[in-house]
């Protein structure tokens, strides 16, 4: 009986350690994700690694501003008479473009000259008794040198030539300020005839807005029209301290409207703030863009790509082949030939729109899983899709993954 008993205690021992030793290896085996179904293949699609060109690209929005504008206003006081131009005119610089009522103005300049005219008789008639006076005093020399003058009638003549050369040195004065008084008529006058004036830049700009109308009593530097120089044309945008430090002044940029859903627009980088507003801790940011054809119009919104790093013949994968497992970045490998998933930890760099780069491991090829992942663990099987046909995923060096345009910003770096 004791035999018995003891083989019995044997027998339940060595059933236990060997019960302790299959709870361990499946207790290891959960801890594994996805090995809850190791053993049931898991249908998945995957798509191929590919070499190819990436690239980092910012989008932004913006406004489209005039390169410069200003505002035409008269600097004297009067009637509108005549308005020789109209919104989205055309305008030359120093052409015409608007008149003052003249009479006033006219009626002081002929009354300058009427001044003038009489200050420069007065000059003659000075000059005339200056030269008598001249003439007596040469006279009374000779003939105080004879004796025949006495001294009182020397110092007689020299008092009067004296104070006839003094009246012909105020009437010299009388005559240049007349002179002066007249010009100041006359650029009075000249501030009737209102033209549009710019010292440089393109030779035509276009009438933005019309503030009065013919006819209107306007005085010093009510505003008439605004001029606009829209060739070219800037777009301002704003960025954040994210990519600031990464935009450098003639760096290339493409605008684009919705207006011209079909048509893009080339430009440079022009002018950075040197500060981010601290409201909303934003730099603005100008580019300049030609726009011969005049199709953009200041004030249209825009939105803006700048480009940052082009990759050529980088390793790139579907965004959506990119997972994590245990907080670790990855991708599921698939082994076609054993229908095998293999999880692969890896580095992204560039990632824009769809497709994402792998910076490390630099060698990685073959084909990703980009669906169903989320029922995958290391090494578990898979079942490809039906249709599913190998081909080779070769480099690519001349494609381009396509970029996803209604995204607020591509190119970002994880």
């Amino acid at each position: 009986m004791k035999k018995k008993y003891l083989w019995i205690f044997i027998a339940l021992v060595a059933f236990g350690i060997i019960s302790w030793q299959v709870y361990q290896r499946i207790s290891e085996s959960s801890k594994e994700p996805g090995m809850g179904q190791m053993q049931v293949p898991v249908a998945v699609e995957i798509a191929a690694v590919q070499r190819t060109t990436i690239r980092d690209v910012g989008l932004f929005t913006g406004t489209l501003y005039p390169k410069s504008q200003f505002v035409v206003a008269p600097t004297i006081s009067g009637r509108l008479e005549k308005l020789m131009v109209n919104i989205g005119d055309w305008v030359e610089r120093g052409q015409l473009i608007a008149v003052l009522d003249d009479k006033e103005y006219a009626q002081q300049v002929a009354q300058a000259q009427a001044n003038l005219q009489v200050a420069q008789a007065n000059l003659e008639e000075a000059r005339s008794s200056l030269e008598i006076a001249r003439r007596r005093l040469d006279r009374a020399q000779t003939l105080h040198k004879k004796g025949i003058a006495s001294d009182s009638e020397l110092d007689t003549s020299q008092a009067a030539y004296k104070a006839q050369d003094a009246k012909s040195k105020v009437a010299v004065a009388q005559v240049a300020h007349t002179k002066a008084g007249l010009k100041a008529t006359q650029i009075r006058l000249s501030y009737t005839q209102i033209r549009a004036s710019w010292e440089s830049g393109y030779k035509q700009r276009v009438v933005g807005e019309r503030f009065v109308d013919q006819g209107a009593m306007l005085t010093p530097n009510t505003p008439i029209l605004s001029i606009l120089e829209i060739q070219p044309i800037i777009a301002a945008i704003h960025v954040t301290d994210r990519d600031y430090f990464r935009i450098k002044t003639g760096q290339n940029a493409v605008v684009s409207s919705k207006a011209f859903p079909e048509k893009t627009f080339s430009g440079k980088i022009a002018r950075i703030a040197p500060l981010l507003k601290e409201t909303s801790r934003e730099a603005r940011v100008e580019i300049e863009i030609p726009n011969p054809d005049e199709l953009l119009k200041p004030g249209m919104f825009i939105n803006t790509q700048i480009e940052f790093v082009t990759q050529n013949n980088a390793t790139v994968v579907p965004v959506n082949a990119v997972v994590k497992r245990e907080n670790q970045q990855g991708i599921f490998l698939a082994d076609t030939q054993n229908k095998i998933a293999q999880f692969v930890p890896v580095s992204l760099g560039i990632v824009s729109g769809e497709w994402a780069e792998v910076v490390e491991p630099a060698s990685l090829s073959g084909y990703v899983v980009t669906l169903g992942q989320h029922l995958l663990g290391n090494r578990s099987p898979i079942i490809l899709p039906p249709n599913w046909q190998e081909t080779s995923a070769t480099d690519k060096p001349d494609s381009k993954p396509p970029d996803k345009s209604d995204q607020n910003r591509q190119g970002e770096k994880r």
